[in-house]
């Protein structure tokens, strides 16, 4: 595990705690609640299940709201850079909260609700949801934001997770990359969107927590599908080249030097009015000073986040933000910010390793390509 910072304070629980640790699971605390690491299986044997067939993650403590009231979307985007005006409903769209220079908050997902009712459900990271959800409440007094307390969350990513998800919900197969549903399971509502943390096809499932443990098990019972913990979470992530929040992004970063051009919408590039506007607008025209980039430490030690990067003079001119093994490639990978007139696929920088020299060439994300289902050429 790469980039999982525990939590001091005494953790809660998550709805599946007590399946968990029947199921053998290491416990450790994360993001305030007690979550599983791994099973006895390991994470790379996790890992590798997971990209050849089905893994189960337990995200019960991410922050679940519904975000309602005239305008929601319009008012929602003074506070994030993604065109949520024209997302059509049932349609998903990743996005970040950002500070008044434009530096990244938290980043989350925002699905538009169908009905005649203006609604947005969002999804935001477990860390930083106290903050997150105040931050909303504060700065849009005129909506309303129900917090889903009573709702746990499950991610099911890997090849097959679409076979195991529509013996149980039919219908899921029609759905298209960052498209929702609400479905019924039992008389129970449930949010499903196929999207996930890993890159591969797979779904998120938002439903009760008092039915939670249930459909997890019968989700275990299909044979391709594993449980999954946070160890092997972070090195799919890690190899899928997707952010960690507070690691890869954090109020020091914007958008742009994150890569994540793609999540502005081109009308917001033109017209703005998102926090930090001025200062994205300058780094999309005149480019970033750094940029996030992946990294191939040369050898067989794992670069650890925060280790430096330097060029061929000795200057620093960067540090990994997560470094870790990769299971599916079997050698060491990291992510990092370096100046922009190093960032070019081939470069040969260095970094320290218990004081010798390790040489890391810059290299394009993803490390293992996405492999997101998309049905319909329609936007998302």
């Amino acid at each position: 595990m790469s980039n999982l910072a525990v939590t001091e304070a005494p953790p809660g629980r998550v709805p599946l705690d007590a399946l968990h640790r029947r199921l053998g699971a290491r416990i450790v605390p994360f993001a305030g609640y007690d979550m599983p690491l791994h099973y006895p299986a390991g994470i790379v044997a996790e890992h590798l299940h997971t990209r050849e067939k089905a893994g189960l993650f337990d995200v019960s403590h991410m922050g679940q709201a519904i975000l309602a009231g005239a305008g929601a979307a319009q008012l929602l985007e003074t506070l994030a850079p993604a065109d949520l005006i024209e997302l059509a409903p049932e349609r998903t769209r990743y996005t970040q909260l950002l500070d008044d220079s434009g530096g990244i908050l938290d980043d989350l997902m925002a699905t538009r609700l169908p009905g005649r009712d203006e609604r947005l459900f969002l999804v935001v990271n477990a860390a930083t949801k106290v903050q997150d959800f105040a931050l909303i409440a504060r700065k849009l007094p005129q909506l309303a934001l129900h917090v889903q307390q009573t709702r746990a969350m499950l991610a099911l990513q890997g090849p097959r997770a679409v076979d195991a998800l529509k013996g149980l919900l039919p219908g899921v197969e029609e759905l298209s990359f960052m498209e929702w549903r609400a479905l019924d399971y039992e008389g129970a509502g449930i949010y499903v969107t196929r999207s996930g943390y890993t890159g591969e096809d797979g779904f998120e499932i938002s439903l009760p927590a008092a039915i939670a443990e249930g459909f997890a098990l019968r989700l275990l019972d299909h044979p391709d599908v594993g449980p999954v913990g946070l160890g092997a979470r972070d090195s799919l992530r890690l190899e899928a080249g997707l952010c960690l929040y507070g690691h890869d992004i954090d109020a020091t970063t914007d958008p742009v030097d994150a890569g994540l051009v793609f999540s502005i919408g081109k009308r917001r590039r033109d017209e703005g009015g998102f926090p930090g506007f001025a200062r994205i607008r300058a780094a999309l025209d005149q480019g970033p000073a750094r940029l996030r980039v992946g990294l191939a430490p040369q050898g067989k030690a794992p670069v650890r986040e925060g280790a430096p990067i330097l060029a061929s003079d000795g200057r620093q001119i960067g540090r990994v933000t997560s470094g870790g093994f990769s299971p599916s490639l079997a050698r060491p990978i990291a992510i990092g910010y370096v100046e922009r007139a190093l960032a070019e696929p081939g470069t040969s920088l260095t970094t320290e390793l218990r004081g010798r020299p390790i040489e890391l060439v810059v290299t394009k994300l993803p490390f293992v390509p996405h492999r997101y289902v998309h049905l319909r050429k329609d936007r998302t």
